[in-house]
């Protein structure tokens, strides 16, 4: 089938607190769509304050799928939501609905879009020497390293993220080649990606972040770890943005207001490091402006509604 033919599938991106999820619900109404989480907590049952999840009334008005499909002690991957994911965009293209995916968690969306390699097996030797070895040449070490060997896997992958690094580093040790040579190999076939991308403003990104990370702890965000510690102990999931700063109010190395300057300061962190990663994705329609601002909805609109007839999209 030429590739025109295929059904869509909207892609959106953006950074934490851009206003994904309300255009995805505006574009979902608007054109029969069916929104598929693209978010690596949101998975979690019970991790809701933190990951500013869809209301449940939102959640009633337009079909969401993979938000609560795992229990926070349970280990869910990128390779699982691929399959996971995969499986939705067919279910919900045979009722002739537009799958939305929508989310931050660029990882989860590469492996949706481009596929998971078989890497090698882990090489728990290999693994002992590089993380002594950090520790003997200090912070920045395994990037640098990385960067001799695959300088296009280490420009997405942050420089104090030692796990993924370790983990690169021992797919080229491994492949005798780089590892951005050696992944993707199981695109997603049978469809049409509309990638569309919100880019709002640096200061007024930062202002609705804090403004959201306050209103997390306001709303019972420290409570609500405190539940999930009881129900699942220290399990991986709570050191994600929030539930870490909830944690640290709970243990008492940190205090409610130090928390809630803490969390703000990782979320921008990460919003930064999410366009990042985002820029590198291929052919993306980008939007200036937060998803809930009427212009930026009449822009998407019109994007999707000329790739739906096979047009070229016009922004002006």
């Amino acid at each position: 089938m030429e590739k025109s033919k295929l059904p869509l599938v909207v892609v959106l991106l953006g950074p934490t607190g851009s206003g994904k999820t309300a255009l995805s619900l505006s574009l979902a109404g608007r054109f029969g769509g069916e929104i598929v989480s693209c978010d690596s907590v949101a998975v979690y049952r019970g991790m809701d304050l933190g990951t500013a999840k869809p209301t449940h009334e939102e959640r009633s008005r337009v079909p969401h799928h993979l938000i609560d499909v795992a229990e926070p002690d349970e280990p869910f991957t990128a390779g699982e939501y691929s399959r996971l994911a995969r499986e939705v965009l067919q279910k919900v293209r045979a009722r002739e609905r537009l799958p939305i995916v929508t989310g931050g968690t660029g990882l989860y969306l590469r492996a949706l879009t481009e596929g998971l390699f078989a890497g090698p097996e882990r090489r728990e030797d290999l693994r002992a020497r590089l993380r002594r070895s950090a520790q003997r040449h200090g912070g920045g070490w395994l990037h640098r390293l990385l960067l001799r060997m695959d300088i296009a896997t280490a420009e997405r992958i942050h420089a104090n993220d030692i796990p993924k690094l370790i983990r690169a580093i021992e797919v080229c040790v491994a492949a005798r080649k780089p590892m951005s040579r050696v992944m993707g190999r199981d695109p997603l076939t049978g469809f049409r990606l509309l990638r569309i991308g919100l880019d709002p403003s640096r200061v007024a990104l930062y202002e609705r972040i804090n403004e959201r990370c306050a209103a997390m702890f306001a709303a019972g965000l420290v409570e609500e770890t405190r539940r999930l510690l009881a129900r699942y102990g220290d399990v991986k999931a709570l050191d994600s943005l929030g539930y870490r700063q909830a944690c640290g109010v709970l243990d008492g190395s940190l205090s409610a207001k130090d928390a809630v300057k803490a969390a703000q300061q990782g979320h921008r962190n990460y919003a930064k490091r999410q366009m990042t990663w985002f820029r590198r994705e291929p052919e993306v329609e980008w939007i200036a402006g937060f998803g809930d601002e009427a212009e930026a909805v009449r822009k998407a609109s019109e994007i999707v509604e000329s790739a739906l007839v096979g047009k070229d999209s016009n922004l002006n």
